[in-house]
């Protein structure tokens, strides 16, 4: 029987070709679009489900009242766990800082050989890594040993069993290779590696320094790195909760402003979780997913929609068809699932279309900076196939389901008698209420597309208070920063070398506990280390007091500099009753001396407001160098490779334009998040556009002969084509009227997020209603033009 039904699906898909081109064009391409999000979905679902103790498996994330949970921790708490939690079976930490910065720089060839992290031996325990080669119990316990990746291991070595060589990572030193880890493609963790040094090597890396102080033990160094433990089997996660609460409050004081506290997040949870501060690996939070899987989600009801609307308006010249069928014995359910057949056979079509799009469109997706982050390299394993032909049954299903009811309903003798008289929803009914939908939601994606190109423009452009062009960023990687810095400014191209530790502007800060006196009330405030070229480098001035001593640089390390909104939260008065005055820093005793105001500058990304900063000097902190030059960019870039083939010829030079750098965050999210909000606007009018097409020509078929009339009593073309078009012209002016405040409230939603952002202004609502208005009017207008030139004697020849 399906079989028969197929066949004639198949065959009125060939005889109804334009009808047929435009909802399999309009349905492939918005199932494209859900091809594409369900893939990743199914792609971040995967990370971590594969481990058989993930129920058992917890990182301890840290609290703060003032900002988003961090998925970072002390790594002073290991110990205090596993020596006064029972729950707690074991315990493993992560610190970055071995090899490369990101699994990005890897693969533009920094010739640091590994990218990955500092790791505990536990963590081949928990993470179930197996090695191939090497003993998992000693792998990681001696200092300046190291696990590749199987990959890594055979990009570095020819031998295929390199246990026992060494390879030298920047100015970390030599690690000797302990052990080879098996490879599973089909296994995918949150936290991407293509090797892990033991932990133990930091010791010597990172020594206590003169003052006594140990960052891996200090319990204020909120940011180290990351911890995950074990629970025993008959250990209740919500009693380790309460335990790690009562740690918490030993170790924070009442008055501490932020507040800190510990919560655990299970594995299965991290990826696909809730958005947090400093997360390790480069998974999308669970909001951007959500909001992707309902832009998808839309556009394919839309083309549902605009489905059944092209459908009913088709009904006219098939109804004839279904009053023959019904004489002749064909019983109601029979008409019904043939127009689901028919359904069905179109979605499918629309599938293999769709699957071709998203084969065309993946070069393109995979040069996306975001893929590449994610890693997501678009394949697909055999279960993704059984979810997409049940994707296309469930889509045929929605599409067809209502006009399969309406046309199967037609009483024969109606329809034979005289079809062309029928009138299906001729009132204000479901295809009309489905157009005002689709229009509605057009106008929410133009102007959310209008919005996010001005927002993406604001943040690229906006003035950050200090010097962004002709500056160049050169990331150390452990090299000498004092002997590169000596080599560029010898230079006459180059106008000044500073070094940092972070880039300001680029939502990367460090932050802690500031006070006036050891019993005064603190304040959370970020700091970056910098030296005595930072000021002139960016242009910034001095509201009061003055810079860095460029003849003592030892005595900088007990001095600090902060912006005005610093002085204002400490309750100096002004910038020069500021000068002189004494600072402690979180539970270091040393008493730093306030030397300089400046003036406030976005040192934050611009998702968040301005906030308290200050300046300080540590050169071990140091791990960029930023360099000002004159003259072109190519000759710039030749000048600081020469500096550094002199200082350390080994070793690749990894640079990136101070611009760029800055602007990567917004260029990455709201660059990726306006292309596709701007597609998925494209998609959503053209869908809509087709169905309101579909219905002007149904309306046009209907009113053939009344058309037909006018003209006869001498109504002229203008007249008939604006009688045709008001109808739907009311219909879209429905649809503006419940888009315009749901746009303005969907927009305000993240709009009021941002610290910096655009205004919902005269000019983009004027902007997004002209858009809906011309395409209106050119897609009703063409149809109601064409009925009007129809001649009267060939509707009324046989009246």
């Amino acid at each position: 029987m399906w079989k028969n039904y197929l066949k004639v699906a198949f065959r009125n898909l060939m005889r109804y070709k334009i009808f047929s081109f435009i909802n399999i064009f309009g349905l492939g391409v918005s199932m494209a679009l859900s091809l594409i999000v369900i893939t990743l979905v199914l792609d971040q679902y995967k990370y971590d489900r594969h481990n058989t103790q993930k129920e058992r498996i917890f990182r301890v994330n840290t609290l703060s009242e003032k900002y988003k949970p961090s998925a970072t921790t002390t790594m002073a708490l290991k110990e205090t766990l596993l020596a006064e939690v029972p729950g707690v079976e074991k315990a493993a930490r992560i610190k970055r800082g071995f090899g490369n910065i990101s699994m990005m720089d890897f693969k533009q060839d920094i010739n640091i050989p590994v990218t990955g992290y500092f790791a505990d031996p536990e963590i081949l325990e928990l993470f179930e890594l197996e090695l191939e080669a090497g003993n998992p119990a000693t792998a990681l316990t001696e200092p300046y040993s190291v696990v590749l990746t199987r990959e890594s291991a055979s990009k570095l070595f020819r031998n295929p069993n390199p246990i026992g060589e060494s390879i030298k990572v920047g100015e970390q030193g030599e690690f000797k290779v302990t052990g080879i880890l098996k490879e599973n493609p089909d296994q995918k963790s949150h936290v991407m590696f293509e090797g892990l040094a033991s932990f133990a090597t930091l010791k010597s890396l990172n020594p206590v320094d003169s003052t006594g102080f140990d960052p891996l033990q200090s319990w204020n160094q909120i940011h180290e790195g990351y911890l995950y433990i074990l629970l025993d089997e008959e250990a209740s996660s919500d009693q380790v909760q309460a335990q790690l609460h009562q740690i918490a409050t030993e170790h924070y004081a009442a008055d501490d402003p932020s507040k800190h506290d510990f919560a655990l997040q299970n594995l299965a949870d991290i990826a696909l979780g809730p958005d947090i501060n400093n997360p390790i690996g480069p998974f999308l939070p669970r909001i951007f997913v959500i909001f992707l899987s309902a832009l998808a989600a839309i556009v394919m009801l839309t083309s549902c929609f605009n489905y059944t609307n092209l459908s009913i308006a088709r009904s006219l010249t098939r109804a004839k068809e279904i009053g023959i069928r019904k004489v002749t014995g064909a019983a109601r359910s029979q008409i019904f699932f043939q127009f689901i057949a028919e359904a069905i056979l179109t979605s499918g079509l629309a599938l293999a279309f769709s699957w071709i799009l998203v084969i065309l469109s993946k070069p393109y997706l995979l040069n996306l900076r975001l893929v590449q982050l994610l890693r997501w390299d678009f394949s697909t394993s055999l279960e993704v196939y059984p979810y997409l032909i049940g994707f296309a049954v469930l889509v045929g299903l929605m599409a067809g389901f209502f006009p399969a009811v309406v046309l199967s309903s037609l009483q024969p003798i109606r329809v034979l008698k005289s079809f062309g008289s029928i009138r299906l929803l001729s009132r204000f009914g479901l295809r009309k209420a489905l157009l005002v939908i689709q229009f509605a939601i057009s106008l929410v994606f133009i102007m959310s597309a209008i919005l996010v190109y001005r927002q993406t423009d604001l943040f690229l452009n906006k003035d950050r208070g200090f010097a962004v062009d002709d500056k160049v960023l050169i990331k150390l990687n452990q090299t000498n920063g004092a002997q590169l810095k000596a080599e560029l400014i010898r230079y006459s191209n180059v106008e000044s070398v500073s070094s940092i530790s972070h880039i300001p502007g680029a939502g990367v800060t460090m932050g802690d506990n500031f006070k006036v006196t050891p019993e005064a009330e603190a304040y959370e405030m970020d700091y970056f280390h910098v030296d005595e070229e930072y000021l002139s480098n960016m242009e910034l001035g001095l509201l009061a007091g003055r810079n860095f001593s460029e003849q003592n640089p030892e005595s900088n390390k007990t001095k600090i500099l902060i912006n005005e909104l610093a002085v204002e939260k400490f309750g100096f008065g002004s910038p020069s009753e500021a000068i002189g005055q004494a600072i402690y820093r979180g539970s270091d005793p040393t008493l730093y001396e306030i030397i300089g105001v400046v003036p406030n500058y976005i040192h934050r990304h611009m998702l968040m407001q301005d906030a308290p900063m200050a300046l300080m000097y540590n050169p071990a902190e140091f791990g960029q160098l930023q360099v000002r030059f004159t003259g072109s960019e190519k000759a710039m870039l030749s000048t600081i490779q020469a500096a550094w083939d002199k200082v350390n010829p080994d070793l690749k030079m990894n640079f990136e334009f101070f611009e760029v750098e800055m602007n990567e965050l917004y260029n990455v999210f709201f660059g990726v998040l306006g292309k596709v909000v701007g597609l998925v606007a494209f998609l959503a009018i053209t869908i809509s556009c087709l169905g309101l097409l579909g219905m002007a020509t149904y309306a046009a078929e209907v009113r053939t002969k009344e058309v037909a009339i006018r003209k006869s009593l001498g109504a002229s073309v203008p007249e008939i084509a604006i009688q045709l078009s008001m109808g739907f012209v009311k219909l879209v002016g429905i649809a503006i009227l419940i888009g315009l405040p749901l746009a303005w409230l969907v927009n305000n939603l993240w709009l009021e997020n941002l610290a910096y952002r655009v205004s919902i202004g005269i000019g983009t609502i004027g902007l997004s209603l002209l858009f809906i208005a011309l395409l209106t009017l050119l897609t009703v207008g063409s149809q109601a033009l064409k009925a009007a030139l129809l001649n009267p004697s060939d509707s009324l020849r046989n009246e």
